[in-house]
């Protein structure tokens, strides 16, 4: 595939992310965030292999988006524990 191939993938992807999560009411952030940590940990291993591949640009385009998959597991992890201690029994 060559590189305009790619960015118009990106860009799509970016839009329709976006009107997807937009629609999500409210109510269900908090439990849809828990599902999203699996998402997002194959993402992180989508990650690694792009870091793997030879070329200036893979690896940071790798890196960045490792950083950013980690970033939304730790969150999702540290508010579905939240949520969680909020319904248990004192």
């Amino acid at each position: 595939m060559d590189i305009i191939n790619l960015i118009t993938i990106f860009i799509l992807a970016v839009f329709v992310g976006n009107e997807i999560i937009n629609k999500v009411p409210p109510t269900l952030h908090t439990p849809l965030m828990s599902g999203s940590n699996a998402i997002s940990g194959i993402a992180i291993v989508g990650a690694l292999l792009a870091i793997t591949i030879e070329g200036e640009l893979s690896t940071y385009l790798g890196l960045a988006a490792l950083i950013c998959a980690t970033v939304n597991v730790v969150g999702g992890f540290l508010v579905t524990d939240r949520m969680l201690k909020m319904f248990k029994k004192k």
